[in-house]
């Protein structure tokens, strides 16, 4: 099994980058477990910030890592909280954690019908920190923000998220599910299929 550093502490994301990655020869482990730290995230872009965790989490291990920079893009909100979803309230003064980032959000939309949003999933991986063809696998989950917040599943918006076609929010699917539809499993299903492409080659 070859050793790939995941570069979160985010146990939920652990799990779901554990699940998918079963079909390859490939133990994935939390930076976390590896005494790394986690990296400056100084970026405007999800890609740019998954790059840059990415290649911290290379450097600090020798391994080859997997970086995640994901998050809520509200179209009428200008693609906010974007990057910065996961301290949107925070942010803006408007407390810390999920239970405070979905309040200030349902509070920035009160008397906006446009609640169309999609979760948007930025992978990248690395062979080292200096490899300069890292892969890059995007995936996009679209939905829209409902009034409440529904279900026990999931973490961050997933209460809030509410996906027309499956007449439920993305924290009423089981992981299993999630792991079917959700941005990140598009992301990963991309990315694993690039590993796999190049394992073979």
């Amino acid at each position: 099994m070859r050793k790939i550093v995941l570069a979160s502490n985010n146990a939920g994301k652990l799990a779901e980058f554990q699940s998918l990655f079963e079909g390859l020869k490939l133990e994935v482990v939390a930076q976390g477990q590896l005494g790394v730290t986690e990296a400056e995230e100084p970026f405007g872009t999800f890609v740019e910030n998954a790059l840059a965790k990415a290649r911290h989490a290379s450097a600090a291990t020798g391994l080859p890592a997997v970086a995640d920079d994901s998050g809520l893009c509200v179209q009428a909100l200008d693609g906010a909280p974007g990057v910065y979803s996961a301290r949107y309230a925070a942010m803006n003064e408007a407390g810390q954690g999920d239970a405070d980032n979905n309040a200030y959000l349902l509070q920035r939309l009160q008397g906006i019908e446009n609640r169309r949003a999609c979760f948007v999933s930025v992978l990248v991986y690395v062979n080292s920190p200096d490899d300069p063809r890292p892969i890059i696998a995007e995936g996009l989950w679209w939905g829209e923000v409902a009034d409440t917040a529904k279900g026990n599943n999931g973490f961050g918006y997933d209460p809030l998220f509410f996906v027309p076609s499956l007449d439920c929010t993305a924290a009423q699917l089981s992981p299993e599910q999630k792991n079917h539809f959700s941005h990140r499993a598009q992301a990963l299903k991309i990315l694993v299929k690039r590993l796999a492409d190049i394992q073979a080659s």
